[in-house]
C-alpha cells in the first residue's frame, strides 16, 4: 500500500511540474519576411549571386571559345604550339573554377557576405524570443519553419507577431 501511495505521489508531482509549464511557437520564416532589413539583404544577397555567376560563366565561356579555336587551329599548328595553347587553356580554366569556388565555395564570398548581413537580423530574433521566454516563463519554444515536426498548433501559443513587435516592427 506504501508503495502505490508512493507512485501516487510522485505521478502527481510530476504532472503538477508539467503543467506548470508553458509552452508556444514561433515561425521565423514568417518574421523575417515581415523585417524590411532581411529583406533589403535577401536582395542584396541574390543581386551578387547573379552579378558572380555571370562574372563565372564568362571565364567558362572564354576557356570553351578558346578550345573551340585550339580544336579548328590545332591540325594546322606544330607540336610546340599545341601544347602552349593546352596550357593555356587549362590555365584559364583552372582560373574559373577557382573563382567559382571563391565566390560560391563553402567559405566563399557568398557565404561571407550573406552572414555579414542576415546573422546581425538573426540574432535580434533570437534576442527578442529569448526575452519572451524568460518573462513569459515559457520552457520551451518550438520554431514552425525550423522543421518541428508539429502535427498541430493552436494559433493562440504563436508568438510570431509579438517577435515582430518586440522588435519594433508591428504596433
Amino acid at each position: 500500500m506504501k508503495k502505490h501511495l508512493f507512485l501516487f505521489a510522485v505521478a502527481t508531482a510530476i504532472s503538477l511540474a508539467v503543467s506548470g509549464q508553458r509552452f508556444a511557437y514561433i515561425d521565423t520564416e514568417y518574421i523575417l519576411d515581415n523585417i524590411p532589413e532581411y529583406q533589403a539583404a535577401e536582395r542584396e544577397v541574390e543581386e551578387l549571386a547573379i552579378q558572380w555567376q555571370a562574372e563565372v560563366e564568362n571565364k567558362f565561356a572564354e576557356v570553351d571559345r578558346l578550345y573551340r579555336t585550339y580544336q579548328a587551329e590545332a591540325p594546322l599548328l606544330p607540336d610546340e604550339m599545341k601544347r602552349q595553347r593546352e596550357e593555356e587553356i587549362m590555365a584559364k580554366e583552372r582560373a574559373a573554377k577557382e573563382l567559382q569556388m571563391q565566390r560560391f565555395g563553402r567559405e566563399g564570398d557568398l557565404f561571407s557576405r550573406r552572414q555579414e548581413l542576415i546573422q546581425p537580423i538573426q540574432d535580434r530574433v533570437f534576442e527578442a524570443v529569448e526575452e519572451m521566454a524568460s518573462r513569459g516563463n515559457y520552457a520551451v519554444i518550438f520554431d514552425k519553419a525550423g522543421g518541428a515536426a508539429m502535427i498541430y498548433t493552436d494559433v493562440r501559443y504563436d508568438l510570431s507577431d509579438d517577435v515582430l513587435q518586440r522588435m519594433g516592427y508591428r504596433q
